[in-house]
């Protein structure tokens, strides 16, 4: 049990809506259309197309694993397989949810530094793969982006994968649960940071939103199967223009980068503080660091909460509203150890 008291750097799931998004939801307290044919809803499409400067359609999902699975499945047909790292969130912590909303689509693992794919990577898990119909056959790949240990695919990496995936006919997926901290880090255009994506997953509940995710469909006739297979799935909510509230209240005037922003800077707080202790580069807003058990125990009687991370690690994450005297005083700590 975490104390209620704590100085929190478990997860940026564990933060506060902001209070933009409450006000939206509260805007949105009023008669509408059901499910996504309300005004909110319909505003989506645009918005999003603005914010990438290009066609897209967008749903909203009220969770991560619904909208990277309603990606996939939209994707990737039952028989097919789906290349990503052996350690992509949809592989170790999504409770097999790609193989359930695809009817059985196999994930093929790959391996990378930071939990990134490099095209060697991609091309030797295709090469590995007999083009016979006794073996699962690739269909689409899934990148993280920033991944699963806070590491930022550069443009022209993105760029160089979505050609590999076209070179070999896969749909390109990717994750953004910490989409929003890895465009901040990049200091980039949006689309420059999932460039040559077919969906992306658009991560709002880690950067201020409540319960709602965008999927984002970049060949917009991909919209009218995504839509029924979210139904299918039990995620179409009747009044789902309280999620299409919060959606638009993040992206709408930058909010949703300079909540990222603020997350990315506490991180590099931390990450200075660590010096030597870091396990990889701190990118976006997630710092690994080597810590014993012992050092791991004075830090929680200090009052901070954060996750173990296998042995001798410990994971400390950072969100947008992050105390700033709660960073300094951590950092502080880390640097007495």
């Amino acid at each position: 049990p975490i104390h209620p008291r704590a100085m929190q750097f478990l997860s940026d799931n564990a933060a506060a809506v902001h209070p933009r998004v409450w006000l939206a939801m509260r805007d949105a307290d009023a008669p509408q259309p059901p499910y996504d044919n309300d005004a909110l809803s319909h505003g989506l499409d645009a918005a999003f197309s603005e914010l990438f400067a290009r066609p897209c359609a967008v749903l909203w999902a009220a969770t991560g694993t619904a909208a990277n699975c309603l990606a996939l499945a939209t994707l990737v047909p039952p028989h097919g397989g789906v290349i990503c790292h052996r350690e992509a969130h949809i592989e170790t912590d999504e409770c097999g949810a790609p193989g359930f909303y695809t009817h059985g689509a196999k994930l093929i693992l790959a391996e990378g530094e930071g939990a990134l794919l490099t095209p060697a990577a991609v091309t030797a898990a295709i090469g590995a793969i007999r083009k016979d119909v006794h073996q699962v056959q690739p269909h689409a790949l899934s990148l993280t982006q920033a991944s699963e240990y806070g590491r930022v695919y550069r443009p022209g990496e993105m760029a160089e994968l979505g050609g590999v995936a076209r070179e070999h006919g896969l749909k390109l997926h990717v994750d953004g649960a910490r989409f929003a901290n890895a465009v901040a880090f990049l200091e980039c255009t949006p689309w420059e940071a999932c460039q040559g994506a077919d969906t992306l997953a658009f991560g709002c509940i880690k950067n201020g939103g409540m319960s709602a995710e965008a999927l984002v469909l970049f060949d917009p006739e991909l919209a009218d199967l995504a839509r029924l297979r979210r139904k299918r799935a039990g995620h179409l909510q009747s009044k789902g223009r309280f999620l299409a509230a919060q959606l638009l209240a993040l992206v709408e005037d930058g909010l949703w980068l300079d909540n990222a922003r603020a997350a990315n800077a506490a991180a590099r707080e931390l990450a200075k503080a660590a010096a030597g202790r870091l396990l990889h580069p701190v990118e976006a807003n997630e710092v690994f660091l080597a810590l014993s058990a012992d050092e791991r125990a004075a830090l929680r009687a200090q009052g901070f909460a954060f996750y173990d991370w296998g042995e001798d690690a410990a994971r400390l994450v950072t969100a947008w509203n992050a105390d700033p005297g709660h960073v300094h005083s951590l950092a502080e700590a880390i640097g007495k150890l």
